[in-house]
C-alpha cells in the first residue's frame, strides 16, 4: 500500500524489490557465491605474558652446577642417583618455558629451551637406571647436541644472552661427548669445569633478563641487536608488523 501522501493514488507502484540486502551481502558470479572481504572485521587478540626466559637460564644454571660437581669429582660416583634426581626437575621446568615461549612468538628461544629440556631427561634417566653402556650412549648424545649448538649459534646472535650461552655450551658438550665415548679422565673434569662456566653465563642472563623486566629498561648489558632489539625499544607498529603472516595466524605451519 503506497503510504506517501504526495504521491498520485492512482500511480503503480511497481514491483516489490525485497529486503534491503544490506552492505554485507556477498555477490553471486556464475552461481558461485563469494564471501566479501573480511579484513576491516578481523581482530587478531595478543594475550601478554611475563618473560619465561629467567626460569630457563636459572635452570640451565641450577643443572649445569649439579652435572659439573659430579664430573669434576666434588660428589663421589655413588652420588650418581642423587644428582639424577636434582636434575631431573630441569627437563619440566624448561618444557615449561618452551612451551610459553611458543606462546610469545619466539620460536629461537622455545626450540633451544626444549632442546635443553630434552637433554636433561636421558641424562637423569641414564644416572638412575645405570644402563649398560650409558656413558658411551650419553657421549654420542652430547655430540649430536653439539651440531644442534652449531646451528643455534648461526641464528641466535641478534639474541646475545642466548648466543652466549650456546657459545660456552658447545666446547662443554664436545669434551663431555669425547669424555663418553674415551672415558678419558681429564676430558671429564675439563667437561665440569665448562659446566660452571655455562653455569655462571646463565645465571648472568637470568639475572638480567628479570632486572629488565622490573624496572621496564636494561639495567645489566643484555647486547640485542637488530630485530632482537627492535622488539624491545621499538613501537607498537614494529611489535604488529607481519602479524597475519605469523605461525597461529596464518592457516599452515
Amino acid at each position: 500500500m503506497n503510504t506517501d501522501p504526495g504521491a498520485d493514488p492512482g500511480a503503480d507502484p511497481g514491483p516489490d524489490p525485497g529486503p534491503d540486502p544490506g552492505p554485507e551481502s556477498a555477490p553471486a558470479v556464475g552461481g558461485r557465491r563469494f564471501e566479501p572481504d573480511l579484513r576491516s572485521m578481523t581482530r587478531i587478540t595478543l594475550r601478554p605474558i611475563a618473560s619465561p626466559m629467567p626460569l630457563g637460564f636459572f635452570t640451565i644454571a641450577i643443572a649445569s652446577v649439579m652435572t659439573g660437581c659430579l664430573q669434576l669429582g666434588i660428589f663421589d660416583e655413588t652420588a650418581r642417583g642423587a644428582v639424577a634426581f636434582t636434575v631431573l626437575p630441569a627437563f619440566v621446568l624448561q618444557l615449561l618455558v618452551s612451551h610459553l615461549a611458543f606462546g610469545a612468538r619466539d620460536v629461537i628461544a622455545a626450540t633451544l629451551m626444549a632442546v635443553f629440556a630434552g637433554s636433561w631427561l636421558p641424562y637423569a634417566l641414564v644416572m638412575l637406571t645405570e644402563a649398560p653402556d650409558g656413558l658411551e650412549v650419553l657421549g654420542v648424545f652430547n655430540l649430536a647436541l653439539l651440531c644442534f649448538g652449531t646451528l643455534m649459534i648461526a641464528v641466535t646472535r641478534p639474541k646475545r644472552a642466548l648466543w652466549l650461552v650456546l657459545v660456552v655450551s658447545a666446547p662443554r658438550w664436545a669434551a663431555t661427548g669425547l669424555a663418553g665415548i674415551t672415558g678419558a679422565e681429564w676430558l671429564t673434569r675439563t667437561s665440569g669445569a665448562l659446566g660452571l662456566v655455562v653455569a655462571l653465563v646463565a645465571t648472568y642472563a637470568a639475572f638480567a633478563l628479570m632486572l629488565e623486566d622490573m624496572r621496564s629498561e636494561e639495567v645489566l648489558p643484555i647486547g640485542r641487536s637488530g630485530p632482537a632489539h627492535l622488539a624491545v625499544e621499538g613501537d607498537l607498529s614494529v611489535q604488529l608488523r607481519n602479524l597475519e603472516r605469523q605461525a597461529g595466524v596464518r592457516r599452515t605451519l
